[in-house]
């Protein structure tokens, strides 16, 4: 797992089927930033339960259980939320560029539209 995650500038565990790594997929389409993507449940990790083997590695160094986990520069940036958090703060386009990836500085996008409407946050009046 850490030679994938030092190996590549950003990388996506994921779940081949799960809105939010397709939430996750979609931010990263939209602003033009590569990625590998690592699908726990995809036929290359069913064999021998690998995808629940380097799950629960990644549970155990990062304290959290849940998917997407995304690493950019080899640092833990979190989940979904945590992603878009920093998307909206400014904080994840200043770690790309302090790492030298690539992306569309002059996309706007809120990253919460980009998930299911059921999925969405409700907006308060």
């Amino acid at each position: 797992m850490d030679e994938v995650i030092h190996a590549e500038p950003v990388v996506l565990f994921a779940l081949e089927w799960y809105e939010f790594c397709w939430s996750v997929r979609k931010l990263f389409s939209r602003v033009g930033i590569g990625y590998r993507s690592v699908d726990l449940d995809s036929v290359d990790y069913q064999k021998d339960d690998l995808g629940g083997k380097i799950r629960a590695v990644l549970a155990a160094s990062t304290g959290q259980k849940t998917i997407p986990q995304i690493f950019v520069g080899a640092e833990h940036i979190g989940g979904c939320t945590d992603l878009f958090n920093a998307w909206r703060d400014g904080s994840l386009q200043r770690r790309l560029s302090l790492k030298d990836i690539r992306y569309d500085a002059s996309v706007e996008i809120d990253p919460y539209s980009l998930l299911p409407k059921w999925q969405q946050p409700r907006k308060t009046a």
